[in-house]
């Protein structure tokens, strides 16, 4: 599906401040791509995130960092100085027309310049302001620094992840921020739609420790109601790797199995596609193809409930495991993966970037969006939005801005400033 700028979008009525941190990148993407006008409030020199790689044809240039090209797709771009009085009125004025503030500065740091939910609700009573921190606005915790390892640490994700005989693993990508911007963005569309039906704004709090606790699912339910601490898994509590489940190699890559749980095809299923293929070794026969064949969650619990017979029957597991093992790494990823489809095997790649990019069923669904760089000379493929509206669809609107490419168009167009007064206020550091 390719972009449609022209149509009417879900938030194209809403205008939002963005002076937030790289916490809250993510969350006025989502909003600026769901048609929002989001304009991205940078201190002079641009966005601290603008420095972080990798660049554009490994130059390393504040203009050409990927990674905040990715967060910033249809947004304008002001700079600003909060630390200058100028630069303080300017954001006032602003506000006026706004109905949105996203900001992550610790709590209490708006509120000391006169700009926090009080102050703006004088300028503008219906204001929004999405405050993202790492503990929330109030608590023990609320004025600590919280960067991405601290929030994936303290909401407990790092304790689940990895291997038992390692130290807690950090998640790839900054997924406590990404997780906390999430949640923002939600919490700002649920504010804006109860000042629509009520006039009422309202401050939308975010806490990125809170925000990215439910991804460790039953985690904390475990211990309330069983007091069982649930860790690093590896092999898994059995002491070996269970057939059909964890990652597989393969001639080219890696696949992640499934098998014999909930929602698939069962293993004996697995075991005819072995036997057809002349590869299923001695699990055709006694004592394993009976093992094989009844290899399920119930099974496994069962095991662990016969102490009696455990060690033989975990020895014939770790035998199967053995003979998988060998079948698949014969194969390519993709024939693993599409043969398991066919037959309702619970398998899937693990899909490389390379992958991703030529994944066929986001290519087919046009997931992938290419945006034009006119001061690159370069059409560059981007993700695209993580949904599909089918009234008023999401759509990256405009590459992502250089560095307070929109100070004539917002301070003199919008604000009535002189471009004498413009300059003033660049000589002063104001903007």
């Amino acid at each position: 599906m390719p972009d449609e700028p022209d149509r009417p979008s879900a938030l194209d009525d809403i205008r939002v401040l963005d002076i937030s941190g790289e916490m809250g990148l993510y969350c006025t993407k989502l909003l600026a791509d769901l048609g929002a006008d989001v304009t991205q409030i940078e201190p002079p020199g641009g966005h601290p995130a603008r420095r972080i790689g990798p660049f554009y044809h490994d130059e390393t240039d504040a203009e050409k960092s990927l990674y905040f090209w990715n967060l910033t797709t249809s947004k304008r771009s002001i700079t600003l100085n909060l630390e200058d009085g100028d630069g303080r009125d300017l954001l006032r004025r602003l506000v006026r027309t706004a109905d949105v503030v996203v900001e992550t500065f610790p709590p209490g740091y708006l509120d000391g310049l006169g700009l926090g939910y009080e102050g703006l609700c004088r300028i503008k009573p219906d204001i929004i302001l999405t405050s993202i921190t790492g503990f929330g606005q109030w608590g023990p915790h609320a004025h600590y620094l919280a960067p991405d390892i601290v929030g994936a640490a303290m909401s407990g994700v790092m304790w689940m992840a990895g291997f038992p005989e390692d130290p807690p693993n950090l998640l790839y990508g900054q997924q406590a921020y990404l997780s906390a911007s999430i949640q923002a963005a939600a919490g700002t569309v649920m504010a804006l739609y109860h000042r629509d039906l009520t006039g009422e704004g309202q401050q939308v709090e975010v806490s990125m420790q809170e925000a990215l606790s439910i991804s460790q699912e039953t985690a904390m339910q475990t211990w309330d109601m069983r007091k069982e601490m649930r860790g690093r898994q590896g092999v898994g509590r059995l002491g070996v790797r269970v057939p059909g489940i964890g990652p597989y190699e393969c001639t080219d890559g890696w696949v992640y199995c499934f098998v014999g749980t909930p929602g698939g095809a069962p293993w004996s299923d697995l075991l005819a596609w072995m036997i057809e293929e002349g590869k299923a070794e001695d699990l055709e026969q006694e004592p394993h193809k009976s093992m094989a064949e009844n290899i399920s969650m119930p099974f496994l619990t069962s095991i662990m409930l016969e102490p009696e017979t455990a060690a033989e029957k975990l020895s014939k597991l770790a035998h199967v495991h053995e003979v998988l093992e060998r079948f698949i790494a014969s194969k390519s990823k993709w024939d693993v993966y599409q043969e398991g489809q066919s037959r309702r095997l619970l398998i899937g790649i693990v899909s490389t970037p390379e992958d991703l990019v030529r994944n066929p069923q986001l290519n087919f669904r046009g997931y992938y969006r290419e945006v034009h760089h006119p001061e690159l000379a370069d059409t560059l493929r981007y993700p695209g939005p993580p949904y599909v509206l089918s009234e008023t669809p999401a759509a990256l609107r405009r590459r992502p801005p250089l560095i307070g490419e929109h100070n004539e168009e917002v301070y003199c167009g919008e604000l009535g400033l002189t471009h004498q007064e413009l300059e003033a206020l660049d000589r002063a550091g104001a903007i």
